[in-house]
Parts: structure tokens; sequence; C-alpha cells
């Protein structure tokens, strides 16, 4: 469950010194994420992606978050082999790319950055411009900016969620046994997921905290979502 953050190679700060000629020109080629096996998801995408990926978790003692399974090994099986994706769901992850925010600095404070490396990256013009020709940040870059505001606001509820399920100890470490259509069994390990039975022995209390919050019925999709261990499979 590692390689998360491989598909970012030279992250640089916006500026409009620097990027004043950039364009950048997305479109549906996702190559660029072919050789991870899991992403990070938002809570609030919890809904969408639990048709269509197994969510789990992933982390250390000290930071834990969901995770969707992508792929075995080093593979997103999300992909074809001309870049596209298969799923209709395409978590926030992967559609923030080539963006990111930079680690707050010790003021708090992150700069919005870009992938310098993307292909879609060019000064001829072809996409969108991140400034126009008198400096000033085009539409574009403020729904971008709009955009990753959201995905940090978004992560900061996550975290607290994930905190949750660990103060009520309801993680176990978990691994599945797949059997892809070449009948060669493969183990996947590495993730962690809730368990059942110490979720059926919260207190009442604890139970009433998880429904006002909507954690509860996150807990549910991320255990209904399982079930695409098996889609996991039958794609390798």
């Amino acid at each position: 469950m590692a390689k998360q953050l491989l598909i970012y190679e030279q992250v640089m700060p916006i500026s409009k010194q620097r990027h004043a000629d950039l364009s950048v020109k997305t479109g549906t080629d996702y190559s660029f994420a072919k050789t991870i096996n899991s992403v990070p998801l938002m809570a609030v995408e919890f809904p969408n992606a639990a048709a269509g990926y197994p969510i789990v978790f992933a982390g250390t003692e000290t930071e834990i978050m969901p995770v969707v399974i992508l792929g075995i090994d080093d593979d997103n099986l999300y992909i074809t082999e001309s870049g596209q994706w298969t799923d209709e769901y395409i978590p926030a992850f992967i559609r923030r790319y080539p963006f990111v925010f930079s680690t707050p600095n010790e003021e708090g404070k992150s700069s919005l950055c870009i992938d310098e490396e993307f292909s879609g990256c060019n000064q001829e013009g072809r996409g969108e411009r991140l400034f126009d020709s008198q400096g000033e940040q085009t539409q574009y870059l403020q729904n971008i900016l709009g955009f990753l505001q959201q995905y940090q606001a978004h992560f900061q509820r996550t975290r607290i969620f994930c905190q949750r399920l660990k103060e009520y100890n309801l993680l176990e470490h978990a691994r599945a046994r797949l059997t892809p259509p070449s009948g060669e069994q493969r183990s996947l390990s590495g993730f962690m997921r809730v368990n059942v039975e110490r979720l059926k022995s919260l207190t009442d209390e604890q139970i009433l905290t998880l429904v006002r919050t909507d954690e509860l019925e996150l807990i549910y999709l991320h255990l209904h979502s399982l079930r695409n261990l098996s889609v996991i499979a039958k794609r390798e």
C-alpha cells in the first residue's frame, strides 16, 4: 500500500514570475497513475467510491487515512494500456493532479504547487493558462485553487473520522486472498478494516456520536465496499 505520492516528480510553487507563460493541457490520459496500487480517499468520497473500489485504511500508529485499492502489485488495474480510467468515479487525489498544496510552513501556510514534469505543461498555449497577459490569475487557476482548498478541508474532516476509529479501537489489520482468472492465488496485505464485533460492542453513547457525525454511514460504506476486492481479482 505504497507509492501514493510518486505521481509527483518536480513540484514547484506556482508564481507569475516562473509560470507567466505556462499552460496546462489536461485530458483523459491517466498514464501518470499507472504504477500506483492505492490512493488516499476523503470521507466525502465514500458514497461514490464504494460502488467500484475496495475502501480500506492504511498508515502508521500516528496517522491513518482511508485509501482505495487499485491493484495488487505496483500496477493500477483501473487504467487501460492507453491510459483511460475504467471506473465511473475517479478519486479526487487523481483529479487534482498536476496540482497540490505544499506542506505547511512554520506559519501554517501552504503554497499551491504544480508538477512541472506533467506532460500537459507547456508554453505553446495548449490547454488553460495559469496567468493572463497582465500577470493576474486566470479563472482556471482560481478554480483549481478553490478545488484544492475544498480538498484540504475534507482532509481535516477525514482525519477526525480516522482519529475516532482509533479512539474506539475499531480497526484491525487485515489480509485478503484473491484468485484472479489465471487461477493463481494472490495475497494482499498492509491494510486495515473495521472489526464488526468491536463495532457492535460500542456503548450507546459512542454509537450515537457515530450516528450524529454521519461516521456510522461511512463505516458501513467501507464494509460494503470490501466486496470489491473480488473486482480487483477479476481485473488482474
